[in-house]
């Protein structure tokens, strides 16, 4: 029987929150776990930083060019050919996706023989004005109705009164931890196990909300941080140090200067978010032992995006620094037939769009045309220079953002971004300065370093509708957009 296969995405988790690549406090055994018998991709990237184009990348395999998704939009309606869970289907797999999946129509199944969902708070679904008779809970969701059965008939999400986009606002879960949305996430994917055919492999896409805010862990997760002496964020001698409006103090900005005791209260509780994540993951590798699959089980870890968490005062996704838009990525195989080196750190840049082909890969299916990402397999287990050689040269990212806009390329070692607004540009040496402090723009030495990377934007935005670059420079002031004309359609 071909290998059955465990996708888990988590949601805004930072590329460095994982004890196994060296952070100095946060504790995640079973993920470390997964690191040492698998293969960790230290240069993962979301293209697009928000949740709705990753999971688009994800779904799909497309750069953010092919599936139409450059910016966040909902409600644009999910109508792609070819999907992962789709393609698995047709193959024989039996799939599922539990928690957040955040399509449009919200209940698109994109594939998957059956889903059970949990989004979060989703704005357009919880705006009453234009509900209809159904409550949304009763149409769009199934983790609420589980919780009121369960925990009494008016629980909501919102009760701990915590905004769903609340960067550095926290509070400890106001319910038993067995009611918890990390936790629900994890029983209903065991569920999965014991009804699953046991005819057919699976592909079972256990996606949780957190650590996305609100920043709600169960209170003896957050007992592990709540009084230690946290990271110091990193602050670029490029960022704005000023905040004359108070936006900072407004928990849903993305930017701001935030009180060091709520911004190390707030850090607190996304660690908490992660370490409990973490511990429920454990939950679930020990469920597929006691199902009798974990021996014939590949395992694919990562997050959609990032989150900012105060570097360079700034918080939230969709920018395009590291904290951002760099993201854990690992695979493990305890199965041994793909020929990993367990352990093995790969320094090639990867992105969400490589995901559906690698998995494609490991069940020995053809990977469609649409898909624009590869599979990552190779690298896992070829050393020296034909590694290098057989993979790209740099991703494209990009993300409209109002006055904000930008498109970045990076390969892991250098990143340049260009603001389409403004026409201010960044260049960070990612070797010798990883926390992105100095803007090497104007330096002599690093012109003509400079100009390839330029180019490259310039290239890839050439014959885009927006009009960014005639083709040899790049056009200030065109209007960004956040879906593509063709993914309208």
């Amino acid at each position: 029987m071909k290998p059955n296969l465990l996708l888990i995405t988590v949601d805004q988790m930072r590329y460095d929150c994982l004890h196994y690549l060296n952070h100095p406090v946060i504790q995640t055994p079973n993920l470390d776990h997964l690191a040492k018998r698998g293969v960790t991709f230290t240069s993962a990237y979301s293209a697009t930083p928000s949740c709705v184009p990753a999971r688009a990348s994800i779904l799909t395999g497309m750069s953010q060019r092919s599936h139409g998704r450059v910016g966040y939009q909902d409600k644009v309606v999910w109508n792609y050919e070819h999907t992962l869970p789709g393609e698995l289907a047709q193959a024989g797999y039996h799939t599922q996706c539990i928690g957040k999946m955040h399509v449009y129509p919200t209940r698109n199944l994109c594939g998957f023989h059956h889903i059970e969902l949990h989004d979060g708070y989703m704005h357009y679904n919880r705006n009453r004005a234009r509900s209809s008779a159904l409550e949304w809970w009763d149409y769009t969701d199934d983790y609420l109705p589980w919780l009121r059965e369960r925990a009494g008939y008016d629980q909501d999400i919102m009760d701990h009164g915590l905004d769903c986009n609340a960067s550095v606002v926290s509070r400890p879960w106001h319910l038993e931890e067995k009611y918890h949305p990390t936790n629900w996430a994890v029983t209903r994917s065991i569920d999965f196990l014991r009804r699953r055919d046991p005819g057919k492999p699976f592909f079972l896409w256990t996606s949780f909300v957190r650590p996305h805010s609100p920043l709600d862990p169960p209170e003896a997760y957050l007992n592990l941080y709540k009084n230690m002496e946290l990271p110091k964020p990193p602050i670029g001698d490029w960022a704005e140090d000023k905040d004359p409006d108070g936006a900072g103090f407004n928990p849903t900005t993305g930017r701001g200067l935030v009180h060091e005791r709520m911004r190390q209260d707030a850090l607190a509780a996304y660690y908490a978010l992660i370490t409990h994540i973490d511990n429920q993951i454990g939950r679930l590798l020990n469920a597929l032992f006691e199902f009798g699959v974990s021996d014939n089980t590949v395992i694919m870890f990562t997050s959609d995006h990032g989150d900012l968490m105060g570097d360079h005062n700034l918080y939230q996704k969709r920018l395009a620094y590291e904290g951002s838009a760099k993201v854990p990525f690992i695979l493990c195989d305890p199965t041994g037939r793909l020929g990993l080196e367990g352990g093995k750190k790969v320094t090639q840049v990867v992105e969400m769009r490589d995901i559906m082909p690698t998995l494609l890969d490991i069940a020995d299916l053809a990977i469609p045309d649409s898909v624009d990402g590869s599979s990552v397999l190779p690298l896992g287990k070829i050393s020296g220079d034909k590694q290098e050689a057989q993979w790209r040269e740099y991703i494209h990212g990009e993300h409209a953002h109002g006055a904000m806009s930008y498109h970045y390329t990076t390969d892991g070692k250098r990143k340049y971004i260009w603001y389409s607004q403004s026409g201010d540009e960044q260049f960070f040496d990612l070797e010798q300065d990883p926390n992105e402090l100095q803007n090497l723009i104007g330096e002599d030495e690093y012109a003509d370093e400079i100009a390839v990377w330029r180019n490259r934007v310039v290239e890839e935005l050439t014959g885009r509708e927006e009009g960014y670059t005639d083709g040899e420079r790049l056009l200030v002031g065109q209007s960004p957009r956040d879906v593509l004309s063709h993914a309208l359609k």
